[in-house]
């Protein structure tokens, strides 16, 4: 087999050459090709994402593992992490959605924490196109099908609609689960003379060479590609979930690590490459569900709901009567032993004998040429020509709040089954999504966000301020932030372009995340996200998990009362560029975002923190997409209240409302609590725009509306 097809480039295969001292053979090619695909090695990320900051002092485990875990409080953690599954969904979006959505479980369950959670990031195409229509329904009902099924609920997410996601959508799955501390599971932890066991399902070729086929552009032809795209079964999957979760609990399991990217191969040859040990394994032994399938085919199937458990030999028997238990195939498939082979067997021979730290370590890195994009000067020019700007404000509002990206989900949110396990406090829609941990009383806050326009027009400032705006709804409600998981979703590195896109947007995660002191536990690559020509926007998707203490009552939106005065804290000279209102509604997209600002970051946490905690507010918003006249309008449905609004600003009044970026919230606070409120916030921009009131919103200069059709518009009508 030529190196290349197995998709090597040549200084790898020279590597592999000089470290073996031969040639390799087909079915280590293969494995090759697989484990140092971008999707499995990060060759073109590596460096860019040793900039981000590590430790912390919530952080149980981190970057390395399967999953990060940070402290939840009185002897618990939270795991979690997010995921892609982006080619898949675009060449079979249901089971690209489902087994997306499974993959990430699993991740969760490798660490021994029970799912609690799920969020998950939809990026489409033109909402009113054929292609998205049929990519968004197969999509979303994956989600919900899956997660639903196994009783996982799916508590949020983001959705957003751009023509450069056409060809390829992306699919991004967060999943949190809960973990004793003292119980967590390492895959550093097999020692010599441990059997590996599989459990779950059978292998078939469903997904092989999946992780190759996520480390390349995707063609025009993406039926081609179906037989890469694997097949999911969410009963299987809760089986498997309950069945890993006993045997932790009995302490059957000396490490465990899921199927995803490259199956056996890659499952098994981390565990031994992290634990410094060598495996053995016997293929014939693998349960398969169909015939004459080839070493390589086994050994890189991509199969789901099976998990590699790692058992010291008094504790198998138990094991296998956990299998039968749960009705799931379980098999003893090899055994670890002292030294660095990684070997595969079958009928009777040695059909692999690599190094395990080669497989999976030994990918060298490529440093990708980068260059600022030639129209980039052009890219963020930006007049703000107020002739064109409307002078009523109601329009462009009413346009914004019915847009795709902006206006109500319910289509996608009631498909998803979001209080099953019934801890979910605040579910879809919301700014923050709150599930409670029953067993110490503490709330757990999660947040999802990518803002592709503003990294698009200014990666670094677009890259900082997607961090930062993950941040702000935890620390509005009341959760001080524990850690970050991100999603970095990119076209091919090759171009310099785009590789100086994505080296610009992680430097601006990164400076972020030092500034603020949130570490990163977790993460995944998505590279090469282009296909007939046309690539996604840069979109560096961030989740970052906060904690409110026990008793705390979380402060949220939608809960505005008769009489309550209106406050924005924050700048009112927010960024037009890369907003909603600009692309929305002037059909345009260049500028630059708003310069990072730490130290006013800081200052509105510790603010907000303490507006929250002393109960100051009847509700809040941040100012996310749409800026202020958007929380306005969503507050004002979901209160069924309306306000009278005076923004006394030097701003345009289109600047002051619909301007994003910054640090910024909306308050409504009762009259008594005013004096204190002000006492909190003095010293950092404030200003009073209203009083909450009556049934319709009156904006400065223009017609009364009435919240009922405020309502309408949101609704899409």
């Amino acid at each position: 087999m030529d190196y290349r097809k197995a998709g090597l480039r040549d200084v790898e295969i020279e590597i592999i050459r000089r470290e073996l001292g031969r040639e390799p053979n087909e079915a280590e090619l293969r494995i090759f090709g697989v484990m140092w695909s971008e999707h499995c090695s990060y060759k073109s990320s590596r460096p860019l994402l040793s900039l981000f900051p590590k430790n912390g002092p919530a952080v149980l485990k981190g970057v390395g593992e399967n999953a990060g875990v940070v402290d939840a409080g009185r002897g618990w953690g939270l795991a979690f992490k997010v995921e892609s599954h982006n080619h898949p969904s675009a060449v079979e979006p249901y089971q690209g959605a489902a087994t997306g959505v499974g993959g990430i479980i699993r991740d969760i369950l490798a660490m021994g924490a029970r799912p609690m959670a799920s969020l998950d990031g939809l990026f489409f195409g033109k909402a009113d196109s054929p292609k998205t229509r049929f990519l968004s329904d197969g999509i979303v009902k994956g989600v919900g099908g899956y997660g639903n099924c196994v009783g996982v609920p799916t508590v949020g997410g983001k959705t957003l609609y751009d023509e450069r996601y056409e060809g390829n959508p992306l699919l991004n799955a967060f999943c949190m689960g809960l973990v004793a501390s003292d119980s967590i599971v390492s895959s550093q932890t097999a020692e010599p003379g441990n059997l590996v066991v599989l459990l779950g399902s059978k292998t078939g070729r469903d997904g092989i060479g999946g992780a190759a086929f996520a480390s390349a552009e995707l063609g025009e032809d993406t039926k081609a590609s179906r037989p890469q795209v694997q097949i999911g079964d969410p009963f299987v999957e809760k089986l498997l979930i309950e069945a890993c979760l006993e045997a932790l609990e009995k302490d059957l399991v000396a490490s465990m690590q899921d199927m995803g990217a490259a199956g056996i191969t890659s499952s098994a040859s981390e565990i031994a490459a992290k634990s410094g040990v060598g495996m053995i394994l016997d293929l014939d032994k693998v349960p398969l569900r169909e015939t004459d399938m080839e070493a390589w085919e086994i050994a890189l199937s991509e199969s789901q709901e099976r998990m590699l458990l790692i058992v010291r030999p008094e504790k198998l028997k138990s094991v296998l009567a956990l299998g039968e238990k749960w009705d799931l195939d379980c098999a003893v498939i090899g055994e670890t032993v002292e030294g660095d082979r990684f070997i595969l067997e079958k009928g009777g021979r040695i059909r692999v004998d690599l190094p395990a730290s080669l497989i999976g370590g030994g990918c060298p890195e490529i440093a990708w040429p980068a260059a600022k994009p030639k129209d980039l000067v052009n890219r963020q020019t930006f007049e703000f020509d107020e002739a064109e700007l409307p002078k009523d404000l109601v329009l462009p509002l009413l346009k914004l709040l019915s847009s795709p990206s902006l206006r109500e989900k319910s289509w996608i949110t009631q498909q998803y089954d979001s209080m099953v396990q019934v801890n979910t406090v605040q579910g879809p829609g919301a700014p923050v999504s709150l599930v409670r941990i029953k067993e110490n009383g503490n709330i757990a806050a999660m947040t999802m966000e990518a803002l592709p326009w503003a990294c698009y027009l200014d990666p670094y400032r677009g890259g900082y301020e997607t961090m930062a705006r993950s941040l702000r709804p935890l620390w509005i409600t009341g959760a001080r932030h524990l850690g970050m998981t991100n999603c970095l979703n990119f076209p091919s590195p090759e171009n310099p372009e785009q590789y100086w896109e994505f080296q610009e947007s992680v430097k601006g995660l990164a400076a972020c995340c030092t500034d603020l002191l949130c570490p990163v536990v977790s993460g995944n690559v998505s590279l090469y996200n282009e296909s007939a020509g046309l690539s996604i926007l840069p979109t560096p998707l961030v989740c970052s998990v906060g904690l409110l203490d026990a008793g705390r009552k979380p402060l949220l939106p939608g809960n505005w009362k008769e009489g309550d005065h209106l406050f924005v804290a924050g700048i009112d000279n927010a960024s037009i560029p890369g907003s909603h209102f600009q692309v929305n509604f002037l059909g345009r997209l260049n500028g630059r975002p708003l310069p990072p600002a730490p130290e006013m970051e800081r200052d509105f946490m510790v603010r907000a923190l303490l507006t929250s905690e002393r109960n100051l507010a009847d509700s809040a918003n941040p100012l996310l997409g749409g800026g202020l006249g958007i929380a306005l309008c969503k507050e004002s449905i979901l209160s069924g209240l309306g306000a009278e609004v005076l923004l006394d600003t030097p701003t345009h009044s289109v600047a002051a409302f619909f301007a994003e970026g910054g640090a910024r919230a909306l308050y409504a606070v009762p009259a008594t609590k005013i004096p204190e409120f002000l006492q909190i916030w003095r010293g950092f921009p404030l200003r009073p725009i209203g009083v909450v009131g009556g049934s319709e919103l009156r904006l400065p200069g223009s017609e009364p509306v009435p919240v009922q059709m405020i309502s309408k518009a949101w609704k899409g009508a």
